[in-house]
């Protein structure tokens, strides 16, 4: 999972990766793009580990990309940079809610949708170009997919009245237009970079505003990144920190993708696998490997509540808790599986 930061300049967006993935960079490195990847907290690997003593404990990572050009314009969003997170999962969109010396005072929703119309544009103009093509392609005789015809015009439609893609699902998780990467179709979280001493969302000026939010105050949580947990413990308590940002967007991610983690266990390895919501047990077994996809006879299923209720593998099996299921079969939030297969 790849999730790209963006956000008008100005808006705290390196402030905010540093606080997300305690990767600080010196002032020579700034203007390069940068990638942290973290592992997803997650308690039930940590008891499952406990519980089978494996030789290697992995849990399911996330990565977060903050994209930079040295040189550009700072006057703008900048199109190159938003063309660097094209290949990104889904996106968190920082949104400048602070003041301060130097700053005008901040105006969140004006900002976030300036900066959603330049994903909006961005997509007319991949949508119009290939247009022209097809359109070509039909002049000269060469046959055209009807279907994905249709449904780019679509596209244009809600593009040329401002409307991002994501606002619609038939279009946003279109099979055929998957391979444009279109910007304003990705999942977006919306972080509203706070002043230390305010947790509140802003006051939305348009009731409209139906968008993933939460808050975020960066520069504190960037200040506590970098402290040690007996250094953080008071900062925590004064400003009523309950969980760290990473925590806390991390999760946000997870729900804003659709996703789910199972698991598989044993002596050698205890390791979260991260899928969408109603996969079949058929495609969770081929993110582990596609052989065991080809050669897939029945998963054994536990789930971990009843894992825990029974306190052992062995006492589950008397209790008839561990199940055995088919190709069909949609895996659920912290099912433990064994695959059976033959290749």
């Amino acid at each position: 999972m790849k999730l790209g930061i963006t956000g008008l300049p100005g808006s705290g967006k390196s402030t905010v990766f540093e606080a997300l993935t305690q990767n600080i960079s010196d002032a020579g490195h700034k203007g390069e793009s940068r990638i942290g990847t973290l592992r997803v907290p997650d308690a039930r690997i940590d008891v499952l580990s406990d519980m089978y003593k494996p030789k290697k404990t992995i849990y399911a990572q996330v990565e977060y990309f903050l994209p930079d050009i040295p040189g550009r314009h700072e006057n703008k969003a900048d199109r190159n940079i938003l063309n660097l997170i094209r290949d990104c999962d889904a996106l968190i969109h920082v949104v400048r809610n602070f003041g301060g010396y130097g700053f005008e005072a901040p105006t969140p929703y004006k900002d976030f949708l300036t900066l959603d119309q330049e994903l909006v544009l961005a997509d007319l103009v991949v949508v119009e170009k290939r247009l022209e093509r097809m359109e070509l392609d039909k002049k000269r005789g060469k046959s055209v997919e009807q279907e994905e015809l249709s449904l780019l015009n679509e596209c244009l439609k809600k593009l040329e009245n401002e409307i991002p893609l994501r606002k619609f699902s038939e279009l946003a998780f279109a099979h055929l237009l998957r391979g444009y990467a279109f910007l304003s179709a990705k999942p977006m979280l919306v972080l509203f970079n706070n002043e230390d001493d305010d947790d509140h969302m802003p006051e939305p000026k348009d009731a409209d505003f139906t968008e993933n939010s939460m808050v975020i105050r960066g520069k504190l949580e960037q200040e506590l990144a970098q402290m040690t947990d007996e250094e953080a413990e008071d900062f925590l308590t004064e400003f009523n920190i309950t969980a760290s940002a990473t925590d806390r967007v991390i999760k946000r991610s997870y729900e804003l993708l659709g996703l789910i983690s199972f698991f598989t266990v044993g002596e050698d390895e205890v390791r979260a696998w991260t899928i969408k919501k109603e996969t079949r047990a058929l495609d969770a077994a081929e993110v582990i490997h596609s052989d065991i996809k080809k050669g897939f006879i029945r998963a054994e299923v536990i789930s971990y509540d009843d894992l825990m209720d029974a306190g052992t593998y062995q006492e589950a099996r008397k209790k008839g808790t561990v199940r055995l299921e088919g190709k069909t079969y949609e895996v659920q939030d912290g099912d433990i599986i064994n695959f059976r297969f033959n290749v």
